[in-house]
């Protein structure tokens, strides 16, 4: 807990130490912003810090950026805002909490005991019920009485609803070269150089490829030129696309096999496909409602300058 002393500043609460969490349990969450898996966990943590607050329970979140752009503080505040998140927030630029707690991981929750110590830990999404369990454990361990021991319940809605495992065939990928996978753009990719690309007839399942002017770069792809498009093989409920704009607003327009998403669309996306890239963060694209089959998406930027960094799925 001592490592909370390192984080570079602090949202919503001056900084904290351990001293001053002594005597109350403890919820480290470790996130970043564009995650796709903490962000379908967030209502749980929340509900959480509601209904265990009184009874001496305290979430801090740790925000350790994954994109260089989430380094930015205006950037991860105004996530925090658009998140209504109210709980203290370090900010772990320097990966100082990160390494100092071992962490490997987003989300990533360590459940600190009354005093400062951490007795279990919990690594992505799901068995809700067991860590809630725990926090109950804890805090009775601490001399908490009177809390309702019915597990929470949580109606999440937009992208902070579970994902559709049964239908989720689709696997997160990167699209710097230092970890994509399955690029099939003909002759192959050009990289940390401007390339005029083409996307083939088909693509494979998982499979994505680039059409128009691009720099494929470490970690992420450049858009050079106005009205390049990204397009992806996909088998999953949900589209999520982390992007940055180059400046200003870019819109943009998403197709399914090559029509308009109608009431597939994401919550970032319209009826006819248009969207716009306004800030840097995680885009949802496609929410299908059907039957989920192989289906292949497109996204076409409007003006260059745009950055894609990760596509996940749910």
């Amino acid at each position: 807990m001592a490592a909370l002393g390192l984080a570079t500043s602090w949202l919503n609460s001056p900084p904290l130490t351990a001293a001053a969490l002594h005597g109350r349990v403890v919820l480290v969450d470790f996130w970043t912003y564009t995650c796709v898996n903490w962000l379908r966990t967030l209502p749980y943590r929340e509900a959480w810090a509601e209904k265990y607050g009184r009874y001496g329970l305290a979430l801090v979140g740790v925000h350790t950026p994954e994109f260089d752009f989430e380094h930015e503080l205006g950037n991860v505040q105004r996530a925090v805002d658009d998140l209504a998140i109210d709980h203290p927030v370090a900010i772990d630029n320097d990966y100082a909490i990160w390494t100092s707690f071992d962490n490997h991981y987003w989300p990533a929750l360590y459940f600190v005991d009354a005093l400062g110590i951490v007795r279990h830990h919990h690594f992505g999404e799901g068995e809700y019920e067991q860590s809630e369990a725990m926090i109950q454990a804890l805090l009775t361990e601490a001399g908490a009485t009177g809390f309702d021991r019915e597990p929470v319940r949580v109606d999440a809605i937009g992208v902070e609803a579970a994902a559709g495992w049964a239908d989720l065939w689709s696997p997160e990928n990167y699209l710097g070269y230092e970890r994509t996978e399955n690029f099939a753009s003909p002759n192959g990719a050009v990289l940390g150089t401007g390339h005029d690309y083409v996307a083939p007839a088909e693509l494979a399942l998982n499979h994505w490829a680039l059409a128009g002017d691009w720099n494929i770069d470490r970690g992420a792809v450049l858009l050079n030129r106005a009205n390049g498009t990204i397009s992806y093989r996909f088998h999953a409920r949900d589209v999520n696309l982390v992007l940055a704009p180059g400046g200003g607003l870019v819109p943009f327009q998403v197709r399914i096999d090559g029509r308009p998403p109608a009431g597939d669309h994401g919550a970032d996306v319209d009826a006819d496909g248009n969207g716009l890239l306004d800030r840097p963060r995680l885009y949802q694209l496609v929410r299908q409602t059907g039957r989920i089959t192989d289906r292949t998406f497109e996204i076409v930027f409007q003006q260059a300058g745009v950055l894609a960094y990760a596509f996940t799925f749910g």
